[in-house]
């Protein structure tokens, strides 16, 4: 335990291979009716969440010189992880896969290869959510798609054989319905989470609540941005948060 300042900066550390433009530029915007716009941006919603680190604590920045530089004031303490040697922010967590700490970090997904912590929760909240869709949508097609078979009499809807075409069918509708009620699950969870205002492993540890209380409407806000408006649904917008509270602990 050491001191710390009541100011503190919070920096958002990148890792500069994988920022690399073209992995995260959307599709191209071409004209088809019968293509939803979510399916066509699906896979930049998890270059969001794969590619960018966020809400990660700077690695090894408890050293002494740092401490002494920021003109502590008595009566404020801050917390060293052992771990990664990084002052440890409030509701911060050390994640030992990637081994760092990170701000309110919710769980280590192993899907998208990240934690979900503070500021790349409104990206997978909507990466789940649009996953679902698919997935749901991908059910609707295979539900008309079964209906013209029958009545073209599984001749005409397929260039596979009937008994290959109703494997194939029974295969998708499998998969889009496991995708769609495991995203389903991990889309209301997270909602849950943003409005109770505590993370997955707060849960978990059952750890005792010392932050403000605020409303469900505040709490989305304070990851979505504010105020509320339709880019909420984008994942190509960056949330505005407002002015972050400093990290400071008095005792």
């Amino acid at each position: 335990m050491m001191i710390t300042p009541v100011h503190r900066f919070r920096d958002i550390e990148r890792k500069p291979e994988y920022l690399q433009p073209d992995k995260c530029v959307p599709p191209p915007r071409y004209s088809s009716s019968g293509t939803m716009w979510f399916i066509r941006d699906g896979c930049g919603i998890a270059c969001a969440v794969i590619t960018w680190l966020l809400g990660a604590v700077p690695k090894g920045n408890a050293t002494k010189e740092f401490i002494e530089s920021l003109q502590l004031k008595p009566g404020q303490v801050v917390y060293k992880c052992p771990k990664c040697c990084s002052i440890k922010p409030d509701r911060a967590h050390h994640c030992s896969v990637c081994k760092r700490c990170i701000r309110k970090m919710d769980h280590h997904c192993p899907w998208v290869n990240n934690c979900v912590g503070e500021n790349n929760q409104k990206y997978f909240v909507l990466f789940t959510m649009y996953i679902a869709l698919i997935s749901l949508h991908a059910l609707i097609m295979v539900g008309f798609h079964f209906l013209y078979c029958l009545e073209e009499d599984w001749t005409k809807c397929s260039s596979f054989s009937p008994p290959t075409t109703v494997i194939l069918l029974i295969l998708l509708c499998f998969e889009a319905l496991l995708f769609l009620i495991f995203t389903s699950v991990m889309f209301g969870t997270q909602v849950h989470s943003i409005c109770t205002d505590e993370t997955g492993i707060e849960q978990l540890k059952k750890e005792e609540r010392r932050w403000a209380k605020k409303t469900k409407w505040m709490n989305m806000k304070a990851v979505f941005g504010h105020p509320f408006s339709i880019v909420w649904l984008s994942p190509f917008a960056t949330p505005d948060q407002g002015k972050a509270d400093p990290y400071q602990y008095v005792v």
